[in-house]
C-alpha cells in the first residue's frame, strides 16, 4: 500500500491550557480515526533552515512547514480524503499531501 507524507502549514498555537486540551484532543481522535492506516503521527516542526547551493536560510522559507504525519492509504484520492479531517484546517493551516515513493 502507498505511504503519503501529509506536511502541515501554518495554523495558530493555542493560547490557554484549555485550548491546548482542546487541540490536542481533536488531534488524538483524528488520528486514532486513521487506525491502521496511521504510519507515524509525527510532530510538530521548529522553524526550518532552507539550504542552498550558495548559502542557507534561517528564516522558514516562502511556507514553513508547522509538522508532518506518515500514513497508508490506498491512492492520493484516499490520503486527500483522510486530509480533509486535519484539525489543522479549523486553525487556518493547510495540509500538503504527497506521496512517499518507494526506492
Amino acid at each position: 500500500m502507498p505511504k503519503f507524507m501529509f506536511i502541515y502549514h501554518g495554523g495558530k498555537a493555542p493560547e490557554s491550557p484549555e485550548a491546548v486540551e482542546k487541540v490536542m484532543a481533536a488531534w488524538q481522535s483524528w488520528l486514532g480515526g486513521i487506525g491502521e492506516g496511521l504510519v507515524d503521527g509525527g510532530n510538530p516542526a521548529g522553524m526550518s533552515s532552507t539550504v542552498f547551493a550558495d548559502r542557507v536560510e534561517e528564516n522558514g522559507g516562502s511556507n514553513p512547514v508547522s509538522g508532518y504525519t506518515l500514513v497508508d492509504a490506498a491512492d492520493k484520492s484516499a490520503a486527500v480524503k483522510i486530509a480533509q479531517g486535519c484539525p489543522i484546517l479549523e486553525d487556518g493551516g493547510s495540509v500538503e499531501v504527497a506521496e512517499a515513493m518507494e526506492m
